[in-house]
């Protein structure tokens, strides 16, 4: 090679790894590039009422803007929506990227710290299958995005500790910021550079190592309680299951998760989107084998510090990273079950740099260069295979929930979804055995009444619908969606009435719905309140500005009213929306020439 093309050579093949990995993770998650949106993507996504500059200011200056408070992802997709709206495969494109960035980023930091086989623990980080549920479900692009900025802050903190630039702390603190924004669970760093500090240099210095981290410390434990606050208030992480949780239980909990995402990160197979939901029994002793084989574990490890360093701060790493998702603290899917393969997106790279380090240490002596390489290309094929096969599951909701029914059968959340998608195909009498069998499996259940009672008003009996939905109202009296579904029923039997009552309760608890304002304003047609369904059907297209029928009908309600200016621009965004309409069409040729 001729000496001047040498240095570019060598340029060149830094960006061979991170390349060649970009290339194997878009090839393994290619099955979700055109996936469909699946449970809480639409309430993650932007909404229409925060697509405006004033939406992103409420996204970060009003808590219960968005279902959960992590307002740089929600501006992130916030940004995505004025790139490609509802379009699912930019999403999915950009949390591949943020998953590959990720991964490089890891790959980065270990070779700083140094850990042998940093470039392999990266792949396996990106091509393992547990990976999915984070990389092909929209709605954890929250862990692929924090991931970033978590790996970001801890290789620009590394940076400090060699050097003791205050912009290289600065930086690290910044970019912490922006990981809390994104996802709390990012609120265990600081401990995890303790922990590497320890591992590296020995005891940490208080004025020199761990002063400088105690910002951190305040920040992260501050973000932790906020979203603590969150979830159990706006979230709905309080009361009933998590109520009945005892001290107890929640460690019985935790020695049983620890082990069971072991388990998948060593054998990664029956993956599912929602693992079935343990009954914790403090009588039942075997229970108690969880937590004391893992205590008995780090005791072991902890003996052997001095000779196998590694193996213990990998696990701490694993174990501290999880410990938010353990048990000890509430979130919203504990309702379904206990454990998510989400829930271990960044703690996994702790097993995952221990098993490469081990792989990089032990086989060179075991095998030859090829032997070795081969062996690496052989687990890579493997995992990268199995992603491919899970990341179908994603495809869309349907396919997602049957697969997570025939692997876990009693998930009544996933009956009652599917009987939902149903509805929208329009299938009720295939809706309703679904929604039936969730409430079999949880009887207290108002989403699954409100889905039976769609199914049977689906199916002309609408008195049965009716009770379904008031028993839904039973369980749930703020339970917006089932009030609204009551109020129409009620419209289509003519008790308008009663049906106007239920919309203006259905307000009371969701005033941000279109549907309902929408609903309301046809009721009070009927009774000739014009002027008042004029306020509401105003509402509904500023809620939803593309809702085609919502402009047409405002559209006629101002023409009746002689306000014929403002009807033919109802008529003209009606267009913008549905040009080949020939109602709308019509309906502007009128207005123009009573005009004239």
């Amino acid at each position: 090679m001729p000496a001047e093309a040498a240095p570019l050579w060598s340029r060149a093949r830094r960006w061979l790894p991170p390349a060649a990995l970009l290339l194997a993770v878009l090839l393994a998650y290619s099955p979700a590039w055109n996936g469909g949106l699946l449970w809480d993507d639409a309430a993650h996504l932007t909404r229409a009422d925060l697509r405006s500059w004033h939406g992103l200011w409420r996204i970060w200056f009003e808590p219960g803007a968005t279902q959960q408070y992590y307002p740089l992802v929600h501006s992130f997709f916030w940004v995505q929506q004025r790139l490609w709206g509802d379009a699912t495969p930019g999403y999915h494109l950009v949390s591949i990227v943020l998953h590959c960035a990720a991964a490089a980023l890891a790959a980065l930091a270990l070779l700083r710290l140094p850990v042998p086989g940093a470039w392999l623990a990266a792949a396996i980080f990106a091509l393992h299958p547990v990976q999915v549920e984070s990389v092909a479900w929209i709605t954890e692009q929250k862990n692929t995005l924090s991931a970033v900025f978590y790996l970001g802050a801890a290789l620009c903190y590394l940076r400090f500790e060699e050097r003791r630039e205050a912009r290289s702390w600065a930086v690290a603190l910044l970019l912490f910021l922006l990981a809390l924004a994104s996802k709390s669970v990012t609120a265990t760093l600081p401990a995890a550079l303790l922990l590497l500090h320890w591992w590296r240099r020995g005891r940490p210095a208080f004025r020199r190592d761990v002063v400088p981290l105690l910002p951190f410390f305040a920040l992260g434990i501050a973000s932790g309680l906020f979203t603590a606050w969150v979830e159990r208030h706006l979230v709905g992480a309080e009361g009933g299951a998590f109520a009945s949780l005892t001290p107890a239980d929640r460690v019985l909990i935790a020695g049983r998760a620890a082990w069971f995402y072991l388990g998948k990160l060593a054998w990664p197979a029956n993956l599912v989107f929602i693992y079935p939901r343990w009954s914790v029994s403090r009588s039942a002793f075997w229970q108690y084998l969880h937590p004391a084989a893992a205590l008995a574990a780090l005791a072991v490890l902890w003996a052997l510090r001095k000779r196998l360093p590694g193996a213990l701060v990998g696990t701490l790493f694993f174990l501290g990273t999880l410990f938010p998702a353990l048990g000890f603290f509430d979130v919203y899917p504990f309702l379904f079950s206990f454990v998510a393969d989400h829930f271990q997106y960044l703690a996994s790279l702790g097993i995952i740099a221990l098993f490469a380090a081990g792989a990089a240490t032990l086989l060179p002596g075991a095998f030859s260069p090829k032997l070795r390489q081969a062996l690496c290309v052989a687990l890579l094929a493997v995992l990268a295979a199995l992603t491919w096969k899970q990341s179908h599951l994603y495809a869309d909701r349907e396919t997602l929930y049957r697969a997570t029914l025939r692997g876990n059968p009693e998930c009544w959340m996933a009956w009652n979804n599917l009987s939902g998608v149903l509805l929208e195909q329009g299938d009720p009498e295939g809706a309703l055995p679904l929604a039936q069998r969730a409430l079999e499996l949880r009887p207290k259940y108002p989403e699954a009444h409100d889905n039976a009672g769609l199914a049977l008003f689906g199916q002309g009996r609408a008195d049965e619908a009716i009770r379904h939905y008031r028993s839904a109202l039973e369980l749930d009296p703020d339970y917006a969606e089932a009030r609204n579904n009551l109020g129409f029923a009620l419209a289509a039997q003519g008790q308008i009435d009663e049906a106007i009552e239920q919309y203006r309760k259905a307000l009371e608890a969701d005033g941000g719905n279109a549907g309902i304002h929408y609903n309301l304003a046809m009721a009070q047609i009927q009774t000739g309140a014009e002027q008042a369904a004029l306020v509401h059907l105003r509402q509904a297209v500023a809620l939803r500005p593309d809702w085609l029928q919502a402009h047409n009908n405002l559209g006629i309600l101002l023409a009746r009213s002689g306000r014929l200016a403002e009807a033919i621009e109802e008529f003209r965004k009606a267009l913008q929306i549905a040009p080949e309409s020939v109602e709308v069409r019509r309906n502007l040729d009128i207005a123009l020439a009573r005009s004239r």
